[in-house]
């Protein structure tokens, strides 16, 4: 998901296929989902069933041998939409509004992370750099795009008592402002699927309450889950923090370590070998930030996410301490994101492209699985 396909530079005029249907690449894409013919045939959706297929896919089966009504990549397709909601729960949007963005998503890029669209559109929700949604790069990043259209959501008054169409044209904006509706069903069948997959996600309003977050991720209580410090500046390292006294030496070098990148621009693919000199690549991912920092420790992990979840030993979340390795985004045999806790509540990680490396409240992890390297 963090690769960029190389823009589209030259506008084509002949038409080409795309989701099933010929389209034109010069076309908006309102226009590629302007086909009323999906209307009919996802109506009648097998919620049940869909779920299911999804969840197939979530558990690692090929998106090949996986069917999934509405969707014709769901190997590209299931993990964009579980970004989307994964960004929801995140940021407290109830399921209500992760429908809204997951049928928007359907309706502008049939869940595809598109290199091109109408004028500068780019991306899930075809955003454009043009109209302020942020640049093309931070377009084409899932997470930022899904944040976006969230907040955007979010600002729209009287947003839940609105039908799908309404709030989703309210944020969009789009010439075919009736389409979206078309959506509606798979998409709820979608949120359903996978908030079901998240620690807790699956409550009634489709994302965790703060006691289930604490008892379900990381057995803290309120004020022992980060939430204490308050809002901390990226970069910096919160007011009465320090490394608990208990911590095994080799776990207390590597936190030290790490912090010693706070501010540092995450990049994908950086070695995080001279995160503070002038060569991008090398400045920290979330995984060679975790690599790096126990290298100087004597303990050798291996280079992604990936892998990293198969290093140690697998521990409860509820368990951590200090230089735990935490995983959340994608699945929990095939994470995205790495970070280490750092005890008190704490975690420091490099989180995504224009960020820094920076320490968050643990309260705000969705934890799919926790390793112990020491």
């Amino acid at each position: 998901m963090k690769g960029l396909a190389a823009g589209i530079g030259v506008v084509f005029l002949s038409p080409i296929l795309i989701a099933g249907t010929g389209m034109m690449l010069a076309s908006s894409a309102d226009a590629v989902q302007s086909s009323g013919s999906f209307s009919s045939c996802l109506s009648d959706i097998d919620s049940d069933k869909v779920a299911e297929q999804v969840t197939k896919i979530l558990d690692g089966a090929s998106g090949k041998d996986v069917h999934v009504e509405g969707l014709d990549l769901p190997a590209e397709q299931v993990p964009n939409a579980q970004t989307i909601v994964a960004t929801g729960l995140s940021l407290d949007v109830p399921k209500e509004g992760q429908t809204i963005a997951l049928a928007t998503a359907m309706q502008e890029s049939r869940l595809r992370n598109l290199a091109y669209g109408d004028r500068d559109s780019l991306g899930l929700f075809q955003q454009r750099p043009s109209q302020g949604w942020g640049s093309a790069e931070q377009i084409r990043d899932p997470t930022y795009a899904s944040e976006q259209f969230y907040k955007h959501l979010l600002k729209v008054s009287g947003w839940q008592q609105m039908t799908v169409t309404q709030a989703a044209q309210a944020v969009q904006k789009s010439g075919l402002p009736d389409a979206y509706a078309q959506w509606e069903k798979l998409a709820t069948a979608l949120q359903g699927a996978i908030a079901k997959s998240f620690p807790g996600g699956g409550g009634a309003d489709g994302k965790d309450t703060d006691q289930d977050k604490q008892s379900a991720m990381t057995g803290c209580a309120p004020g022992q889950d980060g939430s204490g410090f308050g809002r901390i500046p990226e970069g910096s390292v919160p007011k009465g923090y320090s490394i608990p006294k208990d911590a095994d030496p080799k776990a207390r070098k590597a936190i030290t370590w790490a912090m010693q990148q706070l501010g540092t621009l995450y990049q994908w693919g950086g070695s995080c070998t001279n995160s503070h000199g002038p060569d991008p690549m090398g400045r920290c991912d979330c995984s060679s930030l975790m690599q790096q920092a126990y290298a100087h420790t004597g303990i050798t992990l291996t280079r992604t996410t990936y892998t990293q979840v198969n290093e140690g030993k697998a521990i409860s979340p509820a368990h951590l301490k200090p230089g735990d390795l935490i995983f959340s985004r994608g699945t929990d045999a095939r994470p995205e994101h790495v970070g280490m806790y750092m005890g008190e509540g704490l975690v420091i990680e490099a989180p995504r492209t224009t960020k820094p490396v920076r320490i968050t409240p643990i309260k705000d992890w969705t934890i799919l699985a926790a390793r112990r390297v020491l």
